[in-house]
């Protein structure tokens, strides 16, 4: 009886640190998701489906932090999930009479730059600053596959 105490006291135990872990890379990250898994193939052989990718906030006031070859996350309008893709080129786009800088971006397997990004005032040839959410730091490979599965088959993404 005193064994399926202790057990559930290690599970516990387990599930508060993990809470505490996520909350913690929250803070000094900088991004509501610091760590995300892959769900596509679009960026091997860097990284793969079920990889786990530790993120940084990207804001207005670090975009200077992004530069060219470095892998982004962004929300495109259409999109259930954000994209992670690299850096290929970065520009500038007038949008409504303000200069923002715009990033080129496209998955390393993929052969051609992402679509053109809808704007208020029209469609862009990159990604606008301000889609631009988090850029990757280190990736996890593999860890994030039995959750992955779990999630798909039970119909959740």
């Amino acid at each position: 009886m005193e064994d399926w105490k202790r057990d559930a006291a290690w599970v516990l135990i387990a599930i508060i640190v993990v809470f505490i872990f996520q909350f913690g890379l929250k803070v000094a990250l900088h991004t509501d998701s610091p760590l995300v898994i892959v769900v596509s193939g679009s960026m091997e052989p860097v990284f793969y489906r079920g990889d786990v990718v530790l993120l940084k906030g990207i804001s207005e006031e670090n975009i200077d932090d992004v530069h060219v070859g470095d892998v982004i996350v962004y929300k495109r309008p259409g999109y259930e999930y954000p994209i992670i893709h690299r850096v290929r080129a970065i520009s500038e786009v007038n949008l409504g009479g303000k200069t923002e800088k715009c990033f080129l971006t496209w998955g390393d397997n993929n052969w051609a730059p992402d679509p053109e990004y809808p704007t208020p005032y029209g469609m862009v040839p990159c990604v606008p600053a301000y889609a631009v959410e988090d850029k990757a730091l280190l990736v996890l490979p593999k860890i994030g596959l039995i959750p992955l599965e779990i999630r798909e088959s039970l119909g959740l993404g």
